[in-house]
């Protein structure tokens, strides 16, 4: 740990990362519960994998911008901690496998010495805020959402009233109209705009995927940029407080929605902006860093070996920019997976090149921005000795999938083995679509949705089937009709059949054939919403029968062994299940946290602090009583109703009264001073009446 201390030059990551080694030696020890160590370690981006004894470790990437000394970074601590292989997610972040729990902090070390954070990349926090790719060259955009995003991305990494949800919270950025970003599906999603000269977003709220998908609900449709922080801080407050927290399965923000309605949501928003530090937090887009592109005074000479493919490289792959004489390159990651030499490679290239940066997709590919067009030859040749140039960038034949069965605990079915199949059969059966852009095909390898599969064109599940013999089989569910149709709005796709895996090509080959002949021109929506479900269903229900199958199709896509069906503890969002003792203790220690942030006249955080260590305190003598502690809300109630109404403890004016102070006072010294002494007499009160509880019994 020492090490860390001189290496790190940032206090507050060097308290962090000699936090979780200090927690890892304590879960070693046995001096912390499992739950809670997940709750802890997930929070700082270390994530329990399939295979036993080791841990995905997720890299955070705001809106997928990533500098070339980052990039480099990162491939050296994955060629020094795990395998030298890269994944990139749907979210724009980095994930590297099979690293060894003990030596996650020496990492988590490493990665900040070129400032690239773990910290809160999973468990029940605010995910990597998520942006269009195309965001500061995007020919349509009305301004550059990149210092946007930024900004709430540092407003609430290890802001404390988004620490402990109870769920993860997930923020997109769209650039455009065309909404990119897939604000709709997102708890918050941004959609950029001007009005009367004013920059501002749409704003969406309550979106989800999931097994229950559920399109965001618009909150306002213009509020200026300069809102968006307090918003978003009113919006975690509300989250917080009245979210599920108890049943996973509802726990999401999208279901608080759906049970309260708009109307509702809105007045709880407005209850909170008193407790909300600030009322405007302007952000300054002019002092965002601006890109450094590379001068190139002595082009190299090359030679194209294959005109014809570098032409159809061209048609397929550029994206045209707002910045005359430059494009942006696009690459067709298979998978999301690379590995570190091509990666190093790739740094290189960006800074004699371009403007030593890249941008991660949502769709897990690489854009390089920034490239002046005749520099396009060189590009081309380089990208070509690494693999980069296959034709396809974010078109139909450009497969997105989670890792499903490799890694994930959650994994049904083999999600990558079948994409790599689809990809091939769209490759050399329909050449066409490599250059259609309007198809989008996704696939998870459970209903949990990371692969997006329920808001594409097409979209594959991942299942298992079980014959009368009981035998058990992966299987796909075959989804239909999603999509994105701009300025916050999508659809969700039906699911329609569910079919073998080892069908699933001759599924997509029946649903494109099909599309070719009766599409009459039309986007795969329009023709999908004529059709209607039943006309695909018809034709596809052949592949659905069980009592034919062969010894192949109880083989998943890139396996050799038979199929088992092996489930392990999802780790999307711990759920934490805490004794007394630990409760009450980390009671205290947000308590310290509370004490640390009033010497810093950090008040509204302070504030925050002691309303956590209140309702965590209440949270302990309920968890006794064996009663249900869903919401913060209800912990509240609860407590006035067990505990003081009943005269077992006195609390002049009642709990409800004295935790929600902080709705009353706008945050101040004063008011920040006061409330830390009620918290710390609170849990002096409920410690002592523990203790007699205790020593009665």
């Amino acid at each position: 740990m020492q090490s860390f201390r001189s290496e790190i030059e940032n206090p507050i990551v060097e308290k962090d990362i000699i936090e979780l080694a200090n927690k890892i030696e304590m879960f070693h020890n046995g001096k912390i519960d499992e739950e809670k160590f997940r709750s802890l370690r997930l929070a700082r981006g270390v994530y329990g994998q399939r295979q036993e004894g080791v841990q995905m470790i997720r890299i955070k990437l705001p809106y997928g911008k990533v500098g070339s000394n980052q990039l480099r970074r990162i491939s050296d601590v994955s060629d020094e901690y795990s395998r030298g292989r890269l994944h990139i997610t749907t979210r724009q972040d980095i994930q590297i496998h099979y690293v060894d729990l003990n030596r996650t902090p020496e990492l988590w070390a490493e990665l900040e010495k070129d400032d690239v954070t773990l910290r809160e990349a999973c468990g029940n926090v605010v995910r990597n805020v998520t942006a269009s790719e195309t965001a500061g060259f995007d020919v349509n955009e009305p301004f550059d959402i990149q210092p946007y995003a930024h900004a709430i991305f540092e407003e609430f990494l290890r802001n404390p009233i988004c620490q402990e949800l109870g769920r993860k919270f997930k923020v997109s950025f769209s650039s455009t109209d065309e909404d990119t970003g897939l604000s709709y599906m997102h708890d918050i999603g941004f959609i950029a705009k001007i009005k009367d000269g004013v920059r501002g977003f749409k704003i969406l709220v309550a979106g989800g995927l999931g097994s229950q998908p559920r399109h965001g609900e618009a909150l306002y449709e213009f509020l200026p940029a300069d809102e968006i922080i307090p918003l978003m801080n009113a919006v975690l407050r509300v989250f917080d407080r009245f979210g599920e927290r108890k049943s996973r399965a509802k726990a999401r923000m999208k279901f608080l929605m759906a049970n309260i309605g708009l109307d509702a949501f809105k007045e709880l928003v407005e209850e909170q902006r008193i407790a909300v530090p600030y009322k405007k937090v302007a952000i300054d887009a002019d002092a965002y860093p601006q890109p450094v592109i590379a001068e190139v005074s002595d082009i190299p000479t090359v030679e194209i070996k294959d005109q014809q493919a570098y032409e159809n490289w061209k048609q397929a792959n550029l994206i045209p920019q707002k910045q005359e004489g430059y494009v942006a390159i696009g690459i067709k990651v298979l998978l999301g997976d690379f590995y570190t030499k091509e990666a190093r490679l790739l740094a290189d290239l960006v800074d004699k090149y371009a403007a030593g940066e890249v941008r991660l997709t949502l769709r897990q590919n690489i854009v390089i921005p920034f490239v002046k067009e005749e520099l396009l030859p060189v590009l081309y040749t380089e990208l070509e000795k690494l693999g980069f140039v296959e034709a396809g960038y974010d078109k139909a034949v450009d497969i997105t999938a989670c890792p499903g069965t490799d890694t994930c605990n959650l994994g049904i079915a083999s999600s990558t083995g079948i994409a790599e199949e689809l990809e091939r059969v769209i490759k050399t059966e329909y050449p066409s679509y490599v250059n259609n852009k309007d198809l989008v095909i996704k696939i998870s390898g459970c209903m949990n949705a990371c692969g997006q599969h329920n808001m594409a064109n097409i979209g594959f599940q991942g299942m298992s089937i079980r014959t009368k013999d009981k035998l058990v089989a992966p299987a796909l569910q075959v989804l239909l009709g999603g999509g994105n149709d701009g300025n916050g709005n999508g659809r969700f796709a039906d699911k329609v059949v569910k079919v073998p895996s080892r069908r699933g090509p001759e599924a997509l080959r029946l649903i494109l054939d099909d599309f070719n002949v009766n599409g009459k021109g039309n986007s795969f929506g329009d023709y999908y919403g004529e059709k209607g479900e039943h006309y695909f269903y018809d034709f596809l229900k052949p592949l659905t029968a069980i009592d034919n199958l062969t010894q192949e199709d109880f083989i998943d896509w890139g396996n050799s062994e038979k199929y088992k069906k092996e489930i392990g503890i999802g780790e999307c969002a711990g759920v934490v299940i805490d004794l007394i003792a630990t409760l009450l203790l980390e009671s205290e220690e947000k308590i310290q946290n509370a004490e640390e942030n009033l010497k810093e006249q950090k008040w509204a955080a302070s504030i925050y602090y002691a309303y956590t260590s209140m309702v965590n305190t209440a949270k302990a003598l309920l968890t006794v009583e064996k009663t249900k502690t869903n919401t913060h809300n209800s912990i509240i109630k609860d407590f006035d109703e067990k505990f003081v109404k009943e005269g077992r403890l006195a609390i002049e004016g009642g709990f409800e009264n004295l935790v929600l102070q902080l709705n009353q006072n706008e945050p101040s010294e004063t008011f920040a001073k006061s409330y830390l002494e009620d918290a710390k007499a609170f849990l002096q009160k409920v410690a002592a009446f523990r203790n007699h509880e205790l020593q009665e019994a």
